[in-house]
């Protein structure tokens, strides 16, 4: 671990690449592996605006991925490769969250 940049939390070099669905899990989007790979088989994730073909797509970071959950869309823009699931705080620093602040417009906009 000497002469890694822990301060994001990722402990991966930047440019690396990974799995779509050990992305997936090592974000803390979905709680297990398994559950991350039937989610993208089943369709439900688009990486770059594109259906992902499979779990075992390479994403890295600046791709952006739209998941659809069972109560939630979310875009999440990956900010690096994960080298471990470790806490929300750890996972939050892999991506940004670009689906945040989305929600209905204030009530003077729909005039």
């Amino acid at each position: 671990m000497a002469g890694r940049d822990l301060s994001k939390g990722s402990g991966a070099p930047a440019g690396e690449r990974q799995r779509l669905d050990k992305w997936l899990w090592f974000a803390r989007v979905v709680k297990t592996r398994a559950l991350a790979s039937k989610l993208v088989t089943a369709g439900h994730v688009r990486l770059n605006g594109v259906r992902a073909a499979g779990p075992d797509k390479p994403v890295r970071p600046g791709d952006v991925l739209t998941i659809a959950l069972e109560r939630q869309v979310r875009v999440l823009r990956v900010e690096a490769a994960g080298e471990r699931r470790g806490p929300y705080e750890e996972a939050r620093w892999l991506y940004t969250d670009l689906s945040e602040g989305e929600g209905p417009p204030p009530a003077d906009a729909t005039h």
